[in-house]
Parts: structure tokens; sequence; C-alpha cells
């Protein structure tokens, strides 16, 4: 632990990434990016610390692995969408103080669309929010599934719902829902990616350019850039 603080620490303050850092634009500009966590649209309600642009950024391996799912599904009718991918430590740090702060009234229409029925001084105690993240080793993305037009295909949750319903083989979720979350694990295994089982739309490539470190720079597409 102390050798992870110590990277986190030399990196923060806008250090560049790495050079095996990429922006996902620049590997596969036909995967579609709404990178929520750069925007209001998330269960804190704002713009999240770290995120300076709106931009997918993942170490090489990883954003090859996707172009080459993403081929797969384009013959298929279907696109990727990525809600979120390298996520830096002081994003995490975020999410951990929001979690320890009080739902007041500005705060229920987010609570009914993203943890309706947990309360937010639960997300930590059940495994929801955590201190690390794997998305700061830059191998981890959040994903779904749109048609060629944009639409969304159905999952059978919403991105970022905290509930048991948003497990990949919840028995709950049946029909086309399940099928298309089968889909999605299907293809994106055949390239390298694990599942998260508590959450069907985040995936992690193996093996991981940079298992040990999580990193700090912010998001923006100049810290990948030579």
């Amino acid at each position: 632990m102390t050798a992870v603080v110590g990277v986190v620490g030399l990196l923060a303050g806008g250090a560049a990434a790495p050079p095996g850092f990429t922006a996902l634009r620049e590997v596969d500009p036909s995967i579609r990016q709404d990178i929520r966590y750069a925007g209001e649209r998330n269960f804190t309600g704002g713009v999240v610390d770290g995120y300076e642009e709106p931009e997918c950024l993942l170490a090489r391996p990883a954003a090859e692995a996707l172009r080459r799912a993403q081929r797969v599904l384009l013959r298929r009718g279907y696109s990727l969408r990525v809600y979120d991918c390298y996520r830096p430590q002081r994003a995490v740090d975020r999410f951990v103080r929001w979690a320890g702060e009080e739902d007041g009234p500005q705060d229920m229409a987010r609570k009914a669309e993203f943890y309706p029925r947990v309360e937010r001084g639960r997300l930590i105690p059940d495994g929801y929010i955590a201190e690390k993240s794997g998305h700061s080793r830059g191998s981890t993305v959040d994903v779904t599934l749109v048609e060629l037009s944009g639409r969304e295909v159905d999952m059978g949750t919403a991105f970022d719902f905290f509930d048991p319903l948003s497990h990949t083989d919840d028995p709950r979720v049946t029909g086309a829902a399940r099928a298309n979350r089968q889909l999605l694990k299907r293809v994106l295994g055949g390239q390298g990616f694990v599942n998260l089982p508590e959450e069907w739309w985040h995936f992690t490539y193996k093996p991981e350019a940079y298992p040990d470190t999580y990193f700090d720079f912010p998001v923006a597409v100049a810290e990948v850039r030579p």
C-alpha cells in the first residue's frame, strides 16, 4: 500500500500519464463516448474531480482490445458506448467523500435514478463505492451496447444503478436484457476482458498493463500525447 500511495502522489497535480496510455478516440473513433463523470448526469450530480474533458483514456492494450470488440459488434448491428474509462484517484476520493454526506431534498431525483433501494450511507459498507478502483489502473472500462443509430438497447438497468439487479447474471433479468448482457460479456470476453459480476457494465482487460499502480493524472487528451 505504501508503494501505491507513493506512485499516486508522484502523478498527482497534473503530471503526465505514462507513455503506455492513449485516448480511445485516437484508436477507434467509431466507439461512442458518454463520459458521465465529466458532466452532471451521475450519482454525485456534478463534474467529478479530475475529469477535465469528456474523453476515454486507457492503457493502449485495453484500447486496442476494445477496437477489436467493436469490429465484431459492428458486423452484428451494434456499437459500444463507453461511460467511463481511466478514472483518477482524486475522482475515487470524491466518491468516498460524497458517500459520507447525507442526502437532502435536492438529491431525491438522483437517488431515485441511481440508488433508490439503498441509503447513501450504506453505499460503502455494501460495496458499491470503494477507496480504490481498478479504473485508476487504466485497463477498466464501463461500457454498454447501442444500436448503430445510437439508440440504447435494454440492459435491464441503467448504468451505475446501485442494486443487485445490476449483477450481470441476476436471475430476475430475463429476455432481451439478459441476452444483451450476455452478448456484451461474450464479445468483450473474447478480446480479453473480464466482467465484474456485480456490474454488467464493468470490464477489465487482462493482463493489465499497470496492475499495481493507481494513477491520478487528470482526464485530458493532452495528458496522453507525447
